[in-house]
């Protein structure tokens, strides 16, 4: 309680925010909740360790260190040495014993913790089936770990083995990333019907109490919603059901996909083009939705992130317990995890 009676709502909104890596004076001039590290950090890895020493040692608290580390062909320490190329895919694990899981889990959690990680960005709990009973996106690129709760006891030895080394694991895409385009680049749509959500669903509320962080899905149900999943308060609520103190993520909020829906428009301008007043809306639109932590790869609109949060703030008192119910759950798990001394 100290703690949190002594920060400012600038700070309390500054912990929902997770940017990509680039220097440490901006992460510990803006308080930034969390960064995300890429194969492009550990390609240069001297460099990004030399970094997270300077904010260790400056930051009043500490950071959640994420990066999406897999196995298969996500596989961020495969930058690092030739040794860990050959970790296994989520389909391959789902086909191995929950012995070999938990310990290659422990393994791999032991490397992410010396380099400084602690919140990976991995079990994917998409399906590995469409709706139509066609192998699903994920299941196409080896990165999901099946198509029902039957194999959650060894995504379970997975999560464990991470979370004994230190590394606190975030289930993705809620409520199952069904569709064969690319969220990253264009609006993803899925026509699944309630009935395959549902049972999707399943998978990550048999694992919540295990996976304290669900990365919501930037792909539009029509079936069930007007707008993309990470903007439906509705499907927000329901990957919180039953588990109020569960992190909700978003992914990139760069992305092409979530910048054009805010936009209103079917193409976007170039990036350095986006307009401020669609940004705001996507800003807006995110928080609406119940949202915890914003994860961004362009580190510069942070600020404006922000500066946005603090004029609804003022707007209204609705915004400001919005931002101070999110805050208090990031420091809760923050708590949990051993990280608040």
């Amino acid at each position: 309680m100290p703690l949190w009676e002594s920060m400012t709502m600038r700070q309390k909104a500054a912990q929902m925010i997770m940017v990509f890596l680039t220097s440490p004076q901006f992460v510990i001039e803006n308080e930034i909740g969390g960064v995300l590290i890429t194969g492009k950090h550990f390609r240069e890895i001297d460099s990004y360790l030399r970094k997270m020493s300077e904010i260790d040692s400056s930051i009043k608290i500490p950071l959640f260190v994420a990066t999406d580390q897999e196995g298969g062909i996500v596989n961020r320490l495969a930058s690092i040495a030739d040794r860990w190329h050959s970790l296994p895919s989520a389909r391959e694990m789902r086909h191995m014993d929950t012995s070999k899981i938990h310990v290659l889990a422990q393994k791999v959690g032991q490397a992410l913790n010396e380099y400084k990680i602690n919140m990976n960005l991995a079990p994917v709990l998409d399906p590995s089936k469409d709706y139509s009973n066609k192998n699903s996106f994920m299941e196409e690129n080896r990165r999901s770990w099946g198509n029902d709760t039957s194999v959650a006891f060894k995504v379970r030895s997975f999560v464990t083995g991470m979370r004994e080394k230190g590394i606190v694991c975030v289930s993705k895409h809620f409520p199952g990333y069904d569709s064969w385009t690319n969220s990253d680049l264009q609006i993803a749509v899925s026509a699944s019907p309630k009935e395959k959500i549902e049972h999707n669903v399943e998978f990550f509320s048999t694992l919540a109490n295990d996976i304290p962080v669900t990365m919501m899905s930037s792909v539009h149900f029509l079936r069930i919603s007007s707008r993309p999943a990470v903007f439906d308060a509705n499907i927000v609520k329901m990957a919180r059901r039953g588990h109020p103190d569960m992190l909700m993520l978003t992914d990139d909020l760069w992305g092409t996909s979530l910048r054009t829906w805010a936009s209103g428009k079917t193409q976007i301008p170039p990036r350095k083009n986006y307009p401020d007043k669609d940004f705001k809306r996507l800003v807006t639109a995110i928080i609406d939705a119940g949202n915890d932590i914003l994860m961004i790869s362009y580190t510069s609109k942070a600020i404006n992130m922000l500066d946005i949060m603090m004029n609804l703030c003022e707007k209204s008192s609705k915004y400001k317990r919005r931002i101070e119910e999110s805050a208090a759950r990031i420091l809760k798990l923050k708590h949990k995890m051993g990280l608040l001394k």
